[in-house]
């Protein structure tokens, strides 16, 4: 799978287009950061306090935040998926045998249903879900979460991956 575009955004462009593009070029160093890697590394464990941190692990985590943030948070649909299953701690990272491909395409997937979700919506539109006081937070403020968030990790899969098979790069 060749990696989306990690592109800055212009200079000059309007603050919706910069926050889209700040959340799409952290979205492909995650894809970039799993380019090549063969099935073993991508399950690899090489933190031994956190077991779950490998490859596969973080990008099935950002799937997840993605539905969470953008479908349960933003839309109000019903909380799903392993982020609200309170009977397994970390569900979501938890692939033991998932393909790194399948996930990376369920990402791939999970975006485009929260691009859709952001294309429909304006900046100051707040959240519709009511059972988690999140709920209420605008496009504007998920949007600089998930900047946030996905360039967190894509730290961590800078890390992990290193530590895997050496691979470094900066964007």
């Amino acid at each position: 799978m060749t990696s989306p575009s990690r592109t800055r955004p212009a200079y000059d462009v309007d603050e919706r287009a910069q926050l889209i593009s700040w959340l799409d070029m952290q979205r492909a160093i995650i894809h970039w950061k799993c380019e090549g890697l063969s099935e073993e590394d991508a399950h690899k464990v090489v933190i031994p306090t956190s077991p779950l941190m490998t490859v596969a692990g973080l990008v099935s985590h950002m799937r997840w935040v993605e539905h969470c943030w953008f479908e349960v948070m933003l839309m109000g649909r019903p909380p799903s998926g392993p982020l609200f299953d309170e009977s397994v701690e970390d569900g979501d990272m938890r692939v033991a045998g998932v393909p790194l491909a399948q996930l990376l395409a369920e990402y791939t997937r999970q975006c485009a249903v929260s691009d859709e979700i952001i294309a429909a919506h304006g900046l100051d539109d707040a959240g519709r879900q009511t059972e988690f006081r999140a709920g209420a937070a605008t496009l504007r403020w998920t949007l600089l979460h998930m900047i946030e968030e996905t360039a967190r990790h894509a730290g961590h899969l800078d890390i992990v991956r290193e530590l895997v098979d050496g691979s470094t790069g900066y964007y």
